[in-house]
């Protein structure tokens, strides 16, 4: 619209409605241009050129709504000719042939692939655009659009700018697809029947088709208090992935990496008994012997969900193989798409075995666990969801989040999409959202009522002990209950014990207990915000929580931007990053908020990377949760943001490279070895190669781009980073290296 308002006399408007998915989501531009003046103040409804940008939305929207008679259809699509015209919907063909409509398609997922651009194919149809519509004359559209292309990209490199102009030069590689007049007799594709709750059918899928507003009112009688069903992103089913990773069993170890790091929770491993196996849609050949004692005889298969796979290629890069060999490649969507019945079959199926292993003791262990955070909104290859999954799968069935507004929020709860769920008993975490200002209060506020809720469960049940109505066993179980309330595995055993006892008893004391049975469980309190929330606008927040000495567990997804509203500097952005309120490069180190924390002598806290040791991601957070009183987990988290060179399918190993120049420490803190006489502190990093400290710098466009608009600084921005790095580096080592403790023998009221 830029380029046509600047270019011709026409009157432009635009307007762009989209939804909150961080990656893949779908938006509609709604554009105007004209010889006369433009008043309209509504979405275009009768549009003549409609271009339709992903394949799947074929079957997800309505595409032609509205096209006008003698209109113009562009379509990106992987399909050719014929091939093309078997796979249309019959819908979509009737509507070419009974409206005379003008179709083009083009392959700008292939093309964007080939001249490296990986998924972005908006300048190469933004091309074909120009040359269908023809709206201005095509030597001049193309080289404003270059213009463009320079204004937007030149301060990313000359490579970007390059392949943004290759996509120019290829939009021209469209087609022209004969429409057959008998289309225009062809019934409706046959409905596809599902036995999916009323609540997704009724509102969740009107909504995500974008037909949300044209639901009554009436429709919501039933949740007018703004509670949300949990677990609805897993209908959604987008496909939107053009490649996702394909299983080779005979490479695999077993390890479990691959789901562990998965943004999205779309692979996980499965282990199947003889009897899930027999009922199973597939055959042992798609499976391999389970390894360890306690899946003796059964069959272990890793299954990925491809039609929620955003195909960020993670799994893959993570993945040791087996000599060499990966078990994973990654392989065209379309190609997979008969191993969705695998995936469904395992997940409504097969039992999940958790209940043989400790999920807490290693990193395989764990991701036998149902993750219940999944399919959420995120970006593909995301860098904080897959900490926030992997609490659920630690915790989640008695998990309760407070999120401050940003990055996790979004891809967290927005409506019509839940990614929080629940398991195989339908417990799972409850979830809310506050402002990211006081986002620390708000889940502490959780604690203090829950704190107070169990007060009074405790009293009732106290109460219990001397009623003569109730039994021995109950008796017995509230005496367990009362001493062991606390512990969070025998509480969630007692509750289980106790609860269908007190319903068969029915007497007044049981009742009451009954109404508090909800806290008969011990919670796991979490309060999750990002680098802008926590090192900045809630700072105040956070410090008077965790100052209070309460039991919850703060998660900070570092960032080191504030990512969700475009990329400004926070107090955590480093010396000499891009971004925006710090346009030539970031003047001032990044705040230690984790040293900070560590001040107060009671604050259990860590600092983690998942890529560059999954085994101390997952001691952390078990510690931080065991940990009586409060804890801080920093996890970095690569982002779109940081303009990561290798793409965001490297996110997990831009961890491992980022611990490894020095870049990042991994450490602890607890408390609890203080009363032990060890020192709390550990340093769980190893000594950097501080060589390769500025090569990490210039892998990402948010350094890189320093180098390219202001050479004079860069080198001293960059020499100030690496010093500054050491510095705390060397901070750290001293702390590791004190000998620090106390005398247990000596119980003073500051050490209790």
């Amino acid at each position: 619209m830029k380029i046509i308002g600047d270019n011709t006399n026409k009157y432009c408007q635009a307007y762009f409605s989209y939804d909150s998915k961080k990656s893949g989501g779908f938006t509609c531009s709604h554009l105007r241009f004209g010889d006369e003046p433009i008043r309209s103040t509504y979405l275009v409804t009768t549009p003549n050129f409609v271009a339709c940008h992903v394949q799947a939305y074929l079957h997800m929207y309505d595409v032609t709504r509205g096209l006008r008679k003698g209109g113009t259809f562009l379509l990106n699509t992987i399909w050719d000719g014929e091939e093309l015209a078997k796979n249309l919907p019959n819908k979509v063909k009737r509507f070419f042939a009974e409206n005379d409509i003008t179709v083009y398609y083009i392959n700008a997922t292939k093309i964007a692939q080939e001249i490296g651009l990986g998924n972005r194919t908006n300048t190469i149809l933004q091309s074909a655009f120009f040359r269908i519509t023809e709206v201005i004359p095509v030597d001049l559209a193309v080289e404003q659009m270059k213009k463009f292309i320079v204004k937007s990209y030149g301060k990313k490199g000359q490579d970007v700018v390059d392949k943004n102009y290759a996509a120019v030069d290829r939009g021209g590689e469209y087609h022209k697809l004969d429409v057959d007049s008998a289309w225009a007799s062809l019934a409706d594709d046959a409905a596809v029947a599902n036995n999916d709750p009323a609540f997704i059918n009724n509102i969740v899928r009107p909504i995500n088709a974008q037909d949300g507003d044209l639901l009554p009112v009436s429709a919501f009688v039933d949740i007018t208090d703004g509670t949300w069903e949990q677990g609805t992103a897993t209908y959604e089913k987008r496909g939107v992935a053009a490649f996702v990773p394909e299983w080779v069993e005979e490479n695999c170890i077993q390890c479990n990496k691959c789901a562990y790091v998965c943004p999205h929770a779309a692979i996980r491993p499965f282990v199947l008994t003889p009897e899930e196996m027999a009922a199973a849609p597939f055959g042992e050949d798609a499976t391999i012997p389970a390894i360890g004692k306690q899946f003796t005889g059964m069959r272990f298969i890793q299954s990925v969900d491809v039609l929620d796979c955003l195909g960020c290629s993670n799994c893959v890069d993570v993945c040791p193989g087996k000599k060499g060999n990966k078990a994973l490649v990654m392989k065209p969507l379309e190609t997979q798409l008969p191993v969705q019945a695998e995936w469904d079959y395992c997940v409504a199926s097969v039992k999940s075995k958790q209940n043989l292993v400790d999920i807490k003791a290693n990193v395989k262990n764990s991701q036998f666990a149902t993750p219940l955070f999944e399919f959420s909104g995120a970006c593909s290859g995301c860098g904080e969801t897959p900490y926030v999954k992997l609490i659920t799968q630690l915790f989640g069935n008695r998990e309760i989040v407070a999120n401050a507004t940003g990055c996790s929020s979004i891809y967290s709860g927005s409506v019509p999409s839940t990614p929080y769920t629940t398991d195989e008993n339908g417990h799972g975490p409850a979830w809310a959202n506050s402002l990211f200002e006081d986002f620390c209060e708000f889940g502490m506020g959780m604690t203090l009522a829950n704190d107070k809720l169990r007060a009074r469960l405790d009293v009732e049940m106290r109460a219990l002990l001397d009623c003569a109505d109730c039994s021995d066993e109950i008796k017995a179980l509230a005496t367990q209950w009362l001493d062991e309330k606390d512990n969070a595995e025998r509480s969630r055993e007692i509750a289980d014990a106790i609860i269908p006892l007190m319903e068969a008893c029915g007497c007044p004391a049981c009742k009451k207990v009954l109404e508090l049975k909800h806290y008969l469980v011990k919670r796991s309190q979490w309060i999750i915000g990002g680098d802008g929330a926590s090192y900045d606008i809630g700072f105040g927040g956070l410090d008077h929580v965790i100052a209070s000495g309460k039991d919850v567990n703060i998660l900070v997804l570092d960032t080191e931007v504030y990512s969700n509203t475009g990329g400004q500097a926070s107090k955590a952005t480093p010396i000499g990053a891009i971004a925006k309120f710090a346009a030539s490069g970031k003047r001032i180190r990044k705040k230690d908020l984790g040293l900070i924390a560590t001040t107060y002598g009671y604050v259990y806290v860590a600092q983690v990377a998942m890529g560059a040791d999954q085994a101390q991601t997952l001691k952390a957070i078990r510690e931080a949760e065991a940990y009586d009183g409060p804890s801080l987990i920093i996890a970095y988290a690569p982002c779109i943001n940081h303009g990561i060179k290798a793409g965001m399918g490297k996110a997990q190993q831009e961890e491992v490279n980022a611990v490894a120049c020095g870049y990042w420490h991994l450490w602890r803190y607890n408390p609890a070895a203080e009363m032990e006489g060890k020192n709390p502190f550990t340093l769980d990093s190893k000594e950097p190669n501080w060589d390769e400290f500025e090569g990490f710098l210039k892998g990402e466009v948010r350094y890189a781009s320093v180098m390219k608009q202001y050479p004079a600084e860069a080198a001293e921005l960059f020499a100030a980073a690496k010093a500054n790095a050491q510095w705390r580096y060397n901070n750290y080592k001293r702390l590791a290296q004190q000998q620090w403790g106390v005398d247990p023998e000596v119980e003073t009221l500051e050490n209790k």
